[in-house]
């Protein structure tokens, strides 16, 4: 699940959102820090491994042809889920006043730096060589950490992710928001409900936790595939991903009822209808929160 440096995968997301943030005139996210926190370097090499068709051997496409590769396969995803996940926290912080959020896997969000509400303390949670990473990055930029953002580097290896929180000095008995984005595509549904599992184990009553996933099947257009090509060839191998009754069933059996459920018609329809620039939803994701309810068990 985790290795000891930011993936390739992880990587081309933050690029997707700087490309997006800097070029797009129809903007589905505006993450204004995405490149800064990337830096110039790292958004270049991200564009030329794009460019050359995931392969250093091939010659690179023209900009217009590689632009048209980050519309179609790189962007989408990371866009929606982002949007999906920060309205939905925008929503729960507006219900519970003062409350904790904890990014899983935080890798290059920037979250901590755009957020303007006090009453959000945030807890970055990911393996200690990516953070240390991120951390000199944030130095070398000479950005002030806010007094309620929490670093949590977590050995998922060694360590649970719940001791770890604890010793941070995350609170149990306060209502949290919990994402977990782009990680479900690697995963066993076993593995991925152990990480739910986690997520419940911390919630107080009304905490709620977002995440996407992929819709496990064949009858997918050709574009669906390329992109398990594409991680495949960076080492990153899709799961094949879950159907709805099997990741509800996952939900509600750790007492976390589905509170929003996108199908890939509704986020294009929410997202990406008639845009200008073609890009449009994934046909095999679907967007997902739920929220903790103590005591129930689905059977």
């Amino acid at each position: 699940m985790v290795d000891d440096r930011e993936s390739i995968t992880a990587k081309l997301c933050a690029y997707a959102r700087a490309w997006h943030a800097n070029r797009a005139r129809e903007k589905i996210f505006d993450d204004y820090l995405a490149f800064d926190l990337m830096g110039k370097e790292e958004y270049d090499a991200m564009y030329e491994l794009i460019a050359r068709g995931f392969d250093e051997k091939e010659t690179p496409y023209a900009r217009d042809d590689a632009e048209q590769i980050i519309t179609e396969y790189i962007a989408p995803i990371p866009l929606s889920r982002i949007h999906f996940t920060e309205s939905r926290l925008a929503k729960f912080a507006q219900t519970y006043g003062s409350i904790q959020y904890v990014i899983c896997g935080a890798g290059s969000d920037t979250f901590s730096f755009r957020n303007e509400n006090p009453e959000i303390t945030v807890y970055e949670v990911d393996h200690p060589d990516t953070q240390r990473s991120k951390l000199s990055r944030i130095r070398a930029l000479e950005w002030n950490i806010p007094q309620n953002v929490r670093f949590v580097s977590v050995d998922f290896e060694r360590q649970r992710m719940t001791d770890r929180l604890l010793a941070a000095g995350f609170d149990p008995q306060k209502p949290t928001f919990f994402s977990i984005l782009g990680v479900s595509y690697y995963l066993t549904l076993d593995v991925f409900t152990e990480t739910l599992s986690q997520i419940a184990e911390l919630s107080a009553q009304g905490s709620a936790v977002a995440f996407d996933y992929p819709i496990r099947g064949t009858a997918f257009p050709a574009r669906v595939h390329r992109l398990e090509q594409i991680t495949a060839s960076l080492g990153e191998h899709m799961r094949g991903g879950f159907t709805y009754e099997e990741i509800s069933r996952a939900l509600y059996s750790l007492g976390l009822q589905i509170d929003t459920y996108l199908t890939p018609q509704q986020v294009q329809e929410l997202y990406f209808h008639n845009r200008a620039d073609g890009m449009r939803a994934f046909e095999n994701v679907s967007l997902i929160s739920a929220t903790y309810t103590a005591g129930y068990s689905f059977e």
